[in-house]
């Protein structure tokens, strides 16, 4: 049986559909605590039980992009605030090899305001 968060990966075209899978296990690899759900209508990763990031496209370009929950709190210059107040996006371009160390140190750097108990866990 194919999970809803799944099949969401598996119906996007490529190259996006293969970023997007690359992106879920660089996300899923960086702590044993992390888990993926689906929320909202899109693929999350918790940490404990807090979430703590989304992957999406673009619904214009449909590049893929991961939504950092508690952005404000981030300090790296690939982060669009956007509109939002609390939410950072970080977009990737499916056409070139993802930026593999900067999207690692994103997410522990967002991983770490949990760890290091900035941010509560529930």
């Amino acid at each position: 049986m194919v999970l809803e968060f799944e099949n969401y990966y598996l119906c996007k075209d490529e190259p996006t559909k293969s970023c997007l899978l690359a992106l879920r296990d660089i996300i899923r690899l960086q702590d044993s605590n992390v888990s993926e759900t689906w929320k909202y209508g899109m693929p999350c990763f918790s940490y404990g039980k807090k979430i703590f990031c989304y992957l999406w496209t673009d619904k214009k370009t449909d590049e893929p992009y991961i939504l950092m929950v508690e952005g404000k709190h981030l300090n790296n210059p690939g982060l669009e605030q956007g509109k939002r107040s609390r939410m950072k996006i970080f977009r990737i371009n499916p056409n070139i090899d993802i930026p593999l160390q900067e999207v690692e140190q994103l997410i522990n750097d967002a991983l770490d305001l949990y760890r290091n108990g900035t941010l509560k866990v529930k």
